[in-house]
């Protein structure tokens, strides 16, 4: 125990001298999507050049978190114009960078506005082969226009839905309601949105997130993904009469570690436990079916790199002989912290253990009107430390202001007095917030006990606070309502507690 204590020490002698942690990166994409997205975009010169940038900008905006593959998401845009023109065909561009880059690109054709022939168009060649649309994904056409077409726009599209194209529709014109409201799929309110071309991207997120639920994968993908863990889904393929799953996993980088699971045929999850930081899995679930093949699912899963804690400690409920340690965050993968405390100035510590599962303790039996140094350490399951210090400050002991009262001393003016403080106070300030006015805030010397109020409007409440001031921090300050009674009442004033 004794050399515990001493490395310890070591530990948090150096977290004193201001130890850095690393911080936790982000997770910017949105994986597990699978579908074809197809942009209307009208290229026609109903539109301004201005306008036409504006889209493009909203389209990239939108497109920029999605992963992009022949097992992902594939756009594609088309034109509206006097007759209609691919930019791109879906499986050409299968790179974020890419997709951006072709959208910037895209130059407006002007022309008429023929937007019967573009969704046409559309029916007949775009969501085929050729263009490289993929047979059984979800397809999504979102239609940006003005409002305006030359043509009839229902017959084409009321096709490409029933073809099972969801149709999502933006307008930044001045469009009919009713006329768009039944070319969107349905509910329109969830599938048509009426915008002014500066504020498109006040409806990115909405948008892309009813997108999101359109495409989401139906197939095997990991979900609730942690820097050690990540859970498995997948459609229900099988019941517990028709089969079995095997479910394989290994670091893309290191094959020979692959493991492999069993599960009965009504499962349709899987929690994977105990895996590395920030490493890339391949998964490969394999129905077993006494009835028919079913061809195995795959899937990529990174972990995320390992959660650092804590990454702050926070000092409260501070009192003469105590004070409370909260940390975060509390990852799965700590096992327990140790909470070392010592006086400053000083070379003497004390440890306290505490459980991984809990993010806060009190510190006893300390000293008053003391400064410590508190060095938070979490030891992880895997044997490594991270820690982090900050400093707390015990209160003087009875370091609170008594019996506030208030007489009056004129129209407008109050006196304030109070019974000092204990222990060696260093002097007392004054906090007076008016209801109307400015609020004030006067500092005294430790001998004075009172001051005047000032400028106290009649008819108004008042909070009146003195607080005492100590060598390490404030003590308990003690406030009071005070009521101005109107110019036209009798001479006084009254106050209460505050409730």
């Amino acid at each position: 125990m004794f050399a515990r204590t001493a490395l310890r020490l070591a530990l948090w002698l150096h977290l004193a001298l201001g130890q850095s942690l690393p911080k936790k990166g982000l997770q910017p994409f949105i994986p597990d999507s699978e579908g074809d997205l197809l942009f209307l975009l009208d290229s026609s010169g109903s539109v301004s050049n201005y306008e036409f940038s504006r889209v493009k900008e909203f389209i990239r905006g939108l497109l920029r978190p999605f992963t992009f593959g022949p097992s992902d998401v594939q756009t594609s845009v088309i034109h509206i114009s006097t007759v209609p023109t691919i930019e791109f065909p879906f499986d050409r561009y299968l790179s974020t960078g890419a997709v951006q880059q072709a959208i910037r690109d895209t130059q407006q054709l002007m022309g008429d506005t023929n937007t019967g022939k573009a969704l046409s168009f559309a029916k007949e060649k775009f969501f085929t082969d050729e263009a490289g649309a993929r047979a059984e994904v979800p397809k999504v056409l979102v239609w940006v226009t003005d409002g305006f077409s030359t043509d009839d726009v229902s017959p084409p599209m009321q096709l490409l839905k029933d073809m099972g194209v969801t149709v999502f529709i933006v307008s930044t014109g001045r469009g009919n309601y009713l006329e768009l409201s039944a070319a969107a799929s349905r509910p329109p309110e969830k599938h048509l949105y009426f915008v002014d071309v500066d504020d498109l991207p006040i409806i990115t997120k909405e948008l892309r997130d009813a997108i999101i639920d359109v495409i989401r994968a139906k197939r095997l993908r990991a979900v609730e993904i942690t820097s050690s863990s990540f859970r498995l889904t997948w459609p229900r393929l099988l019941s517990s009469d028709t089969g079995y799953y095997v479910l394989e996993y290994a670091p893309t980088d290191d094959p020979r570690r692959k493991l492999m699971k069993q599960v009965s045929g009504d499962h349709t999850s899987l929690f994977l436990s105990d895996l590395s930081p920030d490493t890339t899995y391949e998964v490969v679930l394999i129905p077993e079916s006494n009835e028919r093949y079913i061809p195995p699912q795959t899937t990529r899963a990174t972990t995320l790199e390992e959660e650092i804690s804590p990454t702050r400690v926070l000092i409260s409920e501070s009192k003469p002989h105590s004070f409370r340690v909260s940390w975060a965050p509390t990852p799965d993968s700590v096992g327990s912290y140790q909470v070392l405390y010592g006086p400053l100035p000083g070379n003497s510590a004390k440890l306290l253990e505490v459980d991984g599962a809990h993010n806060s303790t009190v510190v006893e039996n300390l000293a008053p009107n003391t400064t410590y140094l508190v060095t938070v350490a979490a030891i992880y399951k895997s044997g490594k430390e991270k820690a982090l210090s900050a400093k707390a400050c015990t209160q003087e002991e009875n370091s609170k202001v008594r019996h506030l009262r208030f007489e009056d001393m004129g129209p407008n003016t109050l006196k304030a007095s109070w019974d000092s403080a204990d222990g060696p106070v260093l002097g007392y300030r004054v906090r007076c917030r008016r209801q109307t006015g400015p609020s004030s805030l006067l500092s005294v010397s430790p001998q004075i006990h009172s001051v005047l109020l000032t400028d106290l409007a009649s008819g108004t409440a008042n909070k009146v606070c003195v607080k005492p001031m100590y060598r390490n921090q404030p003590g308990k300050g003690l406030c009071r309502m005070v009521h101005m009674q109107h110019a036209t009442a009798a001479q006084g004033y009254k106050h209460r507690r505050r409730a």
